[in-house]
């Protein structure tokens, strides 16, 4: 199977374009009818034919100015109509089967609703039409369904329109004034239970909030509207952003590819980020369904109102509201635990994505399938990069930079470039150099030296950069990057270099290296290194033990807190992994002991500092790993942390009293920190008692969460009690039943791959429903260390044989269950022989998908090259 990559440098403007559409659309499980009208404008002076997108479509009649049209050429992909006027009305109808539609893109009827996906390609799989972001067009969209099965029918913008039928179906006509790409298009048929409320805009304008949700669901779907509310509130507050339509309307769904899907107006989401109650949903679960509101409508600017003019723009949306849901999340929780939160996603997935087969920029540089489009490195580097504008401009020169950028292209598909030219316009700094962000990429890896002449109390600290090699790109560049830095002694005292090079806490690095220069010095400092995580960099700072212990407790920023802690763990497990325990000596065990005396009281930071460094995230510093090795050291240490600190632990765990369940950040960071110290204690072992006492007791599904984590690795027949208990219960609510099937999952056992097929033969268990694919498979692929990367393979056999199943039926989610076995090249040679083996496989199976046949194909034509280790 070899198909053709398109490129970013061959994008052409479209040959025509479409400025008005009307769609009627008469609702059938198999046999869905769509009549298209579009008025079609030639662009510039050519003789080019109208080509126009296609996916699965039985065409069942061509008009062109109400005229019957037969010079038409149809393929599997394409309807190419010949010889057509400069400007005409174009009409079709097209035929659909969306009850047959199991890859969940275009129109498709699942659990008694119809809903649409078009994000990136998936119009065409509902009607002919230019399917790309630079063709914007108004829509008026008419939906014909029956009544008594679907009462409710949706699409873009404001209902205007509405009538019964003779045959006992409806209809309802919608027109959204604003045009949009075809991408933002939505329609939804079915029966909900409704949430109302409003919001006043700050022009004084009442706009109308709709959430739909399943039946029984409506007391679940309370905290979603309230979010969006204060979502509102927020962009109009920090942005001056103020929302378009009269209505605004959610509809949740349990069948959906995404987490959720910002339609003009009409937002698609999956449930799993609409509804939360406290005995069902957990602090986290609160938290994203907060964020991914607010992400979705803050994309109706950044993203509707203004769109990529082609998908290799991506991350002008993306990287861009998602530092938009970043920053309100954190005014609306805490900023410490949100930028953690980020952090570890970077550190966990991003890293391990820009050293891998699928390294990309953040604006892409060819694809073979749009799909693949959607990853860490667009939306969470991408939001880094936005990060460093807000950083190096500050707040208030950032948002003229975000006002100028819609006054020059409101209403346009815009490129990256545009983004950065509206930045420079209010700015002197000249940010040429820092574009490069959005073309290479890699992760850059600043090496912090220093050298100490203690006769003459001088110190030089220098800073050097570089970017491995990647999959996509040899040679690198020096990166411009704000680096926050600090400087420390032993004692806790600040010192400011002599040059002032370092700026209200930050300097600019946009060399290959630069040197601080410090005088009047007593003893060898202490270099703070990329406070608050300021550039998406990896650092080699070697500083000792108790240095790191010095930062913790001396450094000003309390991410660099947090994250000294985090570095001096992974030297403990380094430590554990070469068999040199001794050399975690008693003054570390003391000083985590101090740790936990002295921040008893601070939960958010103690919460955070108590977790001890994913297996994933160790991965990141380290090469051909020995998965084995680590993971036995990691599970040491752990337990050896649990045993030598089990005193101070149960203290803590004694001390913090969370009190009836109230969702508030206090609340929400003394429960955290409970359940880390419980998770420590239960390692500690003796702890099945209190692990009942909490789970009978609990008045909230993160504390009944917290007890089955604790209980899963040091309880196992407590866990399994427990379990069966939590399935009773909760057995008919989707969204819980798979934090179940996620723990099984995630479980290290000898058995684990009987159990997994066990839990596919759940009766709850659907191979069509995403979130229930994602909890099992995904779960056990991405984090059950030990099951997925078996040293006799069957781990990786058993993930690639449900892929070859899986991807016949949903492309979109076996692309993404397989990326951990796409990042062989970051394990030791036994592993990568066994990864590449069932790589191969998937590479030779017939009718592979595009979206699994890229990323299996780069994967296996990767070439680890010395400089890249």
């Amino acid at each position: 199977m070899s198909l053709q990559a398109k490129k970013r440098a061959d994008y052409q403007p479209p040959a025509f374009t479409i400025n008005d559409v009307k769609m009627e659309v008469k609702l059938h499980p198999t046999c869905t009818r769509v009549f298209s009208e579009y008025q079609v404008e030639r662009c510039g002076n050519h003789s080019y034919p109208l080509q126009l997108d296609g996916d699965n479509l039985k065409l069942n009649s061509v008009t062109v100015d109400g005229q019957p049209f037969q010079d038409y050429v149809e393929t599997q992909s394409q309807l190419t109509l010949n010889n057509v006027p400069d400007n005409f009305t174009l009409a079709f109808e097209t035929e659909i089967d969306p009850e047959h539609n199991q890859a969940l893109e275009g129109l498709y009827l699942s659990a008694g609703t119809y809903c649409t996906q078009c994000e990136a390609e998936g119009f065409r799989r509902i009607t002919y039409y230019l399917d790309r972001p630079d063709v914007l067009a108004r829509f008026e969209v008419t939906l014909h369904g029956e009544k008594e099965k679907y009462p409710i029918l949706l699409s873009n913008g404001n209902p205007v329109a509405k009538g019964d039928n003779n045959d006992g179906t409806h209809w309802v006509t919608w027109q959204d004034p604003h045009p949009k790409p075809a991408y933002l298009f939505a329609m939804v048929a079915g029966d909900f239970d409704l949430l109302k409320d409003t919001f006043t805009t700050m022009s004084g304008k009442e706009v109308k909030l709709e959430l739909y949700v399943d039946k029984g669901k409506q007391a679940q779907g309370a905290f979603a509207l309230a979010s969006l509310q204060r979502a509102m509130k927020w962009d109009e507050e920090t942005f001056g952003l103020e929302y378009d339509l009269d209505i605004y309307m959610i509809v949740a769904v349990d069948f959906f590819n995404m987490g959720a899907m910002e339609n003009k107006g009409l937002n698609i989401f999956n449930s799993k980020f609409v509804l939360a109650e406290q005995h069902s949903a957990t602090d986290e679960d609160f938290f994203n369904v907060e964020s991914v509101i607010a992400h979705e409508y803050f994309h109706n600017w950044t993203g509707n109102r203004v769109t990529c003019r082609d998908w290799f723009q991506l991350s002008l949306k993306e990287g861009l509201t998602v530092f938009r849901d970043q920053q309100f999340s954190a005014d609306m929780t805490s900023p410490l635990s949100n930028r953690i939160k980020h952090v570890r996603v970077m550190r966990e997935h991003q890293f391990a994505e820009d050293a891998s087969a699928m390294s990309h920029p953040i604006r892409p540089e060819e694809v073979i399938e749009m799909n693949n489009f959607y990853t860490v490195t667009v939306y969470d580097k991408g939001a880094e990069v936005i990060r460093m504008f807000h950083t190096l401009l500050g707040p208030e020169k950032f948002r003229e930079g975000i006002d100028e950028y819609f006054r020059r292209h409101d209403g346009q598909a815009v490129t990256c470039d545009d983004f950065v030219a509206a930045m420079q316009s209010v700015t002197n700094l000249d940010l040429g150099h820092f574009a490069l962000w959005y073309s290479q990429s890699g992760t850059p890896v600043i090496n912090v030296t220093t050298s100490f002449d203690a006769d003459n109390g001088l110190m030089d600290i220098t800073f050097s950069q570089h970017t491995p090699p990647t999959a996509d790109q040899k040679d690198k560049r020096s990166l411009f990057m704000p680096v926050a830095f600090d400087c420390i002694d032993s004692l806790g005292n600040h010192y400011t270099d002599d040059d002032g090079q370092v700026e209200n806490g930050k300097f600019i690095l946009d060399t290959a290296a630069k040197t601080l220069h410090f005088s009047n010095v007593k003893e060898a400092l202490i270099p703070v290194v990329l406070g608050n995580f300021s550039a998406p960099a990896k650092v080699h700072n070697s500083l000792t033990a108790s240095q790191l212990l010095a930062v913790f407790k001396y450094a000003n920023d309390s991410f660099n807190r947090w994250d000294a802690l985090q570095s001096l763990y992974d030297w403990c497990i380094s430590q554990y992994e070469s068999n040199q325990h001794d050399t975690v000596d008693e003054s570390i065990w003391h000083g985590f002991e101090q740790v936990i005396g002295n921040e008893s009281n601070n939960h958010e930071l103690l919460g955070e500092c108590l977790v001890i460094p994913s297996f994933e995230t160790l991965c990141q510093k380290r090469q051909l790993v020995d998965v084995a090795s680590l993971h036995t050291a990691r599970n040491q240490f752990c337990e050896d942390f649990a045993k030598r600190l089990q005193h101070p632990l149960k203290s803590l765990f004694d001390s913090i009293n969370t009190g009836d369940y109230e969702y508030s950040q206090q609340a929400i960071n003394a429960r955290r920190c409970r359940n880390v110290v419980l998770n420590h204690l239960a390692c500690a072992g003796d702890a099945d008692a209190m692990l009942k006492s909490q789970f009978e007791n609990a008045d909230n599904m993160t504390d009944s969460l917290g007890v089955l984590k604790a209980a899963q690795g040091h309880s196992p027949a407590l866990f399994e009690s427990l379990m069966s208990q939590f399935e009773q219960r909760w057995n008919q609510e989707p969204l819980v039943l798979d934090k179940w099937f996620g723990l099984h999952a995630t479980t290290e056992r000898p058995d684990i791959l009987s159990q997994l097929s066990m839990l596919q033969q759940h009766p709850q268990f659907a191979k069509g429903n995403p979130n229930r694919v994602r909890a099992v498979m995904g779960s056990f692929a991405f984090f059950n260390t030990a099951g997925f990367h078996a040293e006799d393979g069957g781990g990786y056999q058993f993930v690639t044989d449900y892929l070859l199943e899986l991807d016949a039926v949903n492309p979109q989610v076996a692309a993404r269950i397989v990326t951990p076995l796409t990042q062989w090249h970051n394990y030791a040679p036994e592993y990568q022989l066994r990864m590449k083996t069932q790589l191969q496989r998937i590479a030779e199976h017939k009718n592979l998908s595009r979206d699994l046949y890229e990323k299996v194909s780069k994967s296996l034509a990767y070439s680890v090259t010395s400089e890249q280790q």
